[in-house]
């Protein structure tokens, strides 16, 4: 990530905070062409160097009710939101973009993968499957369409197969196999 990249990400942030950044966010984009050297080499450094500071790597847990018509005093009535540093909000952006150019780069992204690409989105996907189904029953085959919601998989990922996976499956190793390692490992929640 550049200098000019960094300033660039902080200027387009809302102006949301978390109560575990040291500085709002409106402060940090007043002052982000004064730090935006510092803060470029602290973005870099993580990914190369295969280290997650442990100030990124916690989140501070807000109960957001589900809707306004659900009981108080029920805990099913509420949702957890993570909040985390935009600071490391930003290191997240940074690797996930880097992550994402070198499965493209290196063809290891489906070839209709829609999630987190660009010019791909659930439209395009659908776009796709209703072009299929015709062509399918065209050809007299058999068509069959499921669909899951993953959103929450994530949170079921048994974290070591995730590894593994990066480093056998999309040839990741070095900094960057230990980056993701020490990502996953040692996160703090504060309610």
């Amino acid at each position: 990530m550049t200098v000019d990249e960094v300033i660039t990400a902080v200027r387009v942030l809302p102006n949301k905070s978390c109560a575990l950044d040291p500085l709002p966010t409106v402060h940090l984009k007043a002052v982000v062409d004064v730090i935006a050297p510092f803060l470029t080499e602290l973005l870099n450094r993580s990914p190369s160097n295969g280290v997650v500071l442990e100030v990124f790597k916690a989140a501070y847990i807000m109960p957001l009710l589900k809707k306004s018509d659900m009981d108080l005093e029920d805990v099913r009535s509420f949702r957890p939101i993570s909040n985390m540093s935009v600071v490391s909000k930003l290191l997240e952006r940074l690797v996930a973009r880097q992550l994402l150019e070198y499965l493209d780069r290196s063809g290891l992204l489906p070839r209709l993968q829609s999630a987190y690409c660009a010019c791909h989105s659930t439209e395009t996907a659908v776009l796709n499957v209703q072009s299929d189904i015709p062509l399918t029953h065209d050809a007299s085959d058999l068509s069959a369409l499921v669909l899951l919601d993953l959103s929450t998989a994530f949170d079921t990922v048994d974290h070591d197969i995730l590894v593994q996976r990066l480093e056998t499956s999309y040839g990741l190793f070095g900094s960057m196999l230990q980056w993701f390692q020490m990502y996953l490992v040692g996160r703090h929640q504060y309610v």
